[in-house]
């Protein structure tokens, strides 16, 4: 089993810190607020509320499931220390009309999971970005189940993909390598991919649907 750090405990952090515990693993979850304001998830879900600092101290691999508003935000330096080895999961998705404002680099091209992994300093995985919460909590299925739900994961580090990819069957999910984070725009938001719910073979077809061309409603205004 694994030590895990999840920094956010939202929707998507929220879920996997749960169903990481229940299968195991060691996992503390940190956000902006401290420590203090988890204390009742901890208590729920079995994970140790721990600061940001904390949570990537000493892991085996660590999850980023905050707004992109809120990665610069994040202390200076914090993943100096990680060792390039510790694979860093990205979950999020660049909202800049209900959320995230405008984020320049992005709008002029870079991908979203480029932009968070040169604005923390350590590549990333790209991945859960195109699942609802309650399909992630709910939607897991043994492996050869007829519905097993595949998502798609961009990254460069084979190494890294390689450890999300048999995360992702522990957690009951098939996984499609999309190749690296410069064609993770294929599953960013209003993408095919996007939601899909798909196996296999259905998001490989999706992934091969998409357009490079960001629609005007995920532009900033």
């Amino acid at each position: 089993m694994s030590n895990i750090g999840i920094i956010g405990a939202g929707h998507i952090g929220g879920t996997l810190a749960r169903r990481l515990v229940a299968l195991g693993h060691t996992v503390e979850v940190a956000n902006s607020r401290g420590p203090d304001s988890l204390a009742a998830f901890a208590a729920e879900s079995g994970a140790r509320a721990v600061t940001v600092e904390q949570a990537v101290k000493d892991k085996d691999l660590i999850v980023v499931s905050i707004p992109e508003k809120a990665i610069p935000a994040l202390p200076a330096g914090l993943f100096r220390d990680v060792p390039a080895s510790v694979p860093v999961i990205d979950t999020g998705n660049y909202y800049p009309r209900e959320r995230d404002g405008r984020i320049e680099p992005i709008e002029a091209g870079k991908t979203e999971s480029r932009w968070v992994a040169d604005t923390l300093g350590h590549t990333v995985v790209k991945v859960f970005n195109n699942i609802y919460f309650e399909n992630l909590a709910k939607g897991g299925r043994p492996k050869g189940a007829p519905d097993r739900v595949a998502l798609p994961v961009s990254g460069d580090d084979r190494a890294h993909k390689a450890v999300v990819i048999a995360l992702l069957d522990e957690l009951g999910f098939d996984a499609v390598d999309n190749g690296g984070l410069d064609e993770s725009w294929r599953h960013q938001p209003d993408t095919p991919a996007y939601s899909g719910n798909r196996d296999v073979a259905g998001v490989k077809e999706q992934l091969a649907a998409a357009s490079p061309a960001r629609t005007e409603k995920f532009r900033a205004a």
